[in-house]
């Protein structure tokens, strides 16, 4: 399975008077950064076969943005994305065949918590994603038994890969 783990993009400050938590949307600009992230992203993965997202608005909104981006994908939203379960997060990845391409975008601390399980670091505080950073897996067996950490990269990064291949359609992968 090639898995693409993505921090959702920057968000209203935690504390913004009137705005829970989880209703925290993103920030116009934090919008405008990560359109240019997911053009980068295309750029570096073909459409993958599943978009999943946590259900909060935050990541909601940046998975359309990648959905979009790449074009014909749905996000499907997904409540364990959005909680801290590593044994759930990985229930969510199960089903899919092992040579699947699969998308997960969700939250700090869980996605840098997940990618330290999946790669077997016992430092998950030194794997902290970057909002609308990126990080590309390739799991060559069961999702329990872990896999390689292929790249990861901050937004900054993949908004000039974006740059680089503006000639490409990614909605034609």
């Amino acid at each position: 399975m090639k898995l693409l783990l993505v921090r959702h993009a920057e968000a209203v400050p935690r504390g913004t008077p009137g705005i829970p938590d989880d209703a925290r949307p993103l920030t116009p600009s934090g919008e405008r950064s990560f359109r240019e992230a997911a053009l980068g992203l295309a750029c570096l993965v073909p459409r993958p076969d599943a978009l999943l997202a946590s259900p909060l608005p935050r990541a909601r909104r940046t998975a359309e943005i990648c959905a979009e981006t790449w074009g014909k994908i749905e996000p499907r939203h997904v409540r364990a994305l959005a909680e801290r379960s590593i044994p759930a997060q990985l229930g969510v990845l199960r089903p899919f065949p092992v040579d699947a391409a699969v998308a997960l975008v969700g939250h700090e601390p869980h996605l840098s918590h997940l990618l330290a399980t999946l790669i077997r670091s016992p430092d998950a505080d030194r794997l902290t994603f970057r909002k609308g950073g990126a990080a590309l897996l390739d799991i060559a067996g069961p999702v329990g038994e872990g896999g390689t950490l292929l790249w990861f990269l901050p937004p900054e990064i993949l908004g000039r890969l974006a740059g680089q291949g503006a000639d490409r359609d990614p909605s034609a992968s």
